[in-house]
């Protein structure tokens, strides 16, 4: 029997950077009634609270959620209101050649960018993420400007030998999140065994980013049965399977390997 759930945010759950929908919700909240469930994103807190919270109902069933912002550098849990249990923030110095060694991977790389949707190069404590069209950037402009990975793969090559000491990983539409080295997904899986005290075969992964170099591959690396999916639309028919399958208590283990 399967006891966790884990879910990638932007393209799984959500549309990049916008709300869970009204299914989406309904979804989250039954499979909280059933399962203890974890989100793993990029994004820092307050774009858990906009995207996520804020669309769940408020009730007991969230003493069964553990979110982790920034690629699980950071972990919250709810009691009577929401707890920051760690956060593994970068230094001054640590910021400032991350910073430095993006923008300059980004001109060594060729890309030039004609328009900005907000920050390009954002400050998020615990990870620098660049987002190639700007924080704000509309949904259907980041669809087209790197489908393939292609522009993002050219700047990690680049990125890679500027920062060898710290974790480089695509995520979501345009994006590429820098950590501290060993602070990736795989690490919050395990922050997730450790605080939780649920072991990883008895975890599952959900995310469309599960492909070497992709954000989310580290927890496929770390162990736990994966799933990977295109949109929010499979991962609504990927948590229909996993509550039909423990609610009628089934292992559920075979059928979602298939799929996965």
């Amino acid at each position: 029997m399967k006891k966790l759930i884990v879910f990638d945010l932007d393209g799984t759950l959500a549309e990049s950077k916008s709300s869970l929908d009204s299914e989406m919700s309904s979804l989250l909240h039954e499979l909280l009634g059933i399962v203890k469930v974890a989100v793993i994103s990029g994004g820092d807190w307050l774009q858990f609270e906009k995207q996520v919270l804020s669309n769940l109902s408020h009730d007991e069933s969230l003493e069964n959620l553990s979110i982790l912002p920034t690629c699980g550098t950071k972990f919250y849990q709810y009691g009577k209101d929401w707890k920051e249990i760690y956060s593994e923030d970068f230094t001054a110095e640590e910021k400032k050649k991350i910073i430095n060694s993006l923008k300059k991977s980004i001109e060594l790389a060729g890309l030039k960018i004609k328009k900005l949707w907000g920050e390009e190069i954002e400050d998020r404590g615990s990870q620098i993420t660049f987002s190639a069209l700007g924080q704000q950037a509309p949904n259907e402009e980041k669809e087209k400007w790197d489908p393939d990975f292609t522009k993002r793969k050219k700047i990690k090559i680049i990125l890679d030998t500027l920062i060898p000491g710290f974790s480089v990983r695509l995520g979501g539409e345009t994006s590429i999140d820098v950590t501290k080295p060993g602070i990736d997904k795989a690490y919050g899986i395990r922050k997730l065994r450790d605080t939780l005290g649920i072991a990883i075969k008895e975890m599952i992964f959900v995310g469309d980013a599960l492909f070497p170099g992709g954000n989310d591959y580290p927890a496929e690396e770390a162990g736990v049965v994966s799933i990977r999916v295109k949109n929010p639309t499979e991962s609504k028919r990927v948590i229909e399977t996993i509550i039909a399958c423990l609610g009628s208590g089934q292992s559920a283990n075979l059928n979602l390997e298939e799929n996965g």
